[in-house]
């Protein structure tokens, strides 16, 4: 086997990696270096697909380190935010330890895997996807850490509570799994026509970065929720 075949794998395991140290950080109160390693592991996972088709291999066991690479990553990191989060709710200041308030968290982990493993089956997700990718819910997640890190604009204060994280955990939960149509950000055709809802979907999302990347992230994945669940319900009455 030539030695570029293994070259997408190894992106694919540096997710996985970066996802453990991501682990690390958020449990040793390092959330900013957290927060750094889900976003290269969000990289590693994009490059993997485009290096592979690049060198043109394609193997199963690929598939499934991605999949495992992404439960890590965009499964289990995600359940234990909201864990620390949760945990944070009960104990603004102590030592993490084991709260059983904040156990529902690790609900988000659960259907991450259902999701990742009805995906692996799914031959109508490979362009589009239908419920909510597990990245988009890291994303989400991620963006309530920086809320809670930096909270530049006082929004911890009706966000980091009880209610709003059982709720947001109960939601994705059921978007991950559930069957509404969510555009990708796969283009076939570098034109307008026909990619007009993504292109300016990423203006807005590219705007709201660069006016505060700190709050950004969360306010980014509520819209792309929300626009995706219009455009289902118009298709669905028209």
């Amino acid at each position: 086997m030539e030695i570029k075949s293994y070259i997408p794998n190894i992106i694919t395991l540096s997710n996985l990696f970066l996802g453990c140290i991501a682990l690390v950080a958020l449990f040793t109160e390092r959330l900013e270096l957290a927060v750094w390693m889900v976003a290269a592991g969000g990289v590693a996972d994009y490059l993997d697909g485009g290096v592979a088709r690049l060198l043109n291999v394609h193997s199963e066991l690929g598939k499934e380190l991605d999949s495992m690479a992404d439960m890590i990553t965009f499964g289990l990191v995600p359940a234990a935010i909201y864990y620390y989060l949760l945990f944070r709710m009960e104990n603004p200041t102590g030592e993490l330890d084991l709260s059983y308030a904040a156990l529902p968290a690790f609900l988000v982990a659960v259907f991450s895997g259902l999701r990742l493993a009805k995906f692996n089956l799914d031959t109508r997700q490979s362009y589009n996807f239908l419920g909510l990718p597990t990245p988009a819910a890291t994303i989400l997640t991620i963006g309530l850490l920086l809320i809670y890190i930096y909270d530049p604009y006082g929004f911890s204060m009706g966000i980091l509570n009880y209610t709003f994280l059982y709720t947001t955990i109960l939601l994705l939960c059921i978007l991950l799994v559930t069957e509404i149509p969510m555009f990708s950000f796969k283009i076939k055709e570098l034109s307008w026509k026909g990619n007009e809802i993504k292109i300016i979907f990423a203006a807005i999302a590219i705007s709201l970065l660069l006016f505060d990347w700190r709050v950004a992230p969360f306010f980014i994945i509520v819209l792309y929720i929300l626009v995706n669940s219009i455009l289902f319900l118009v298709n669905r009455n028209t």
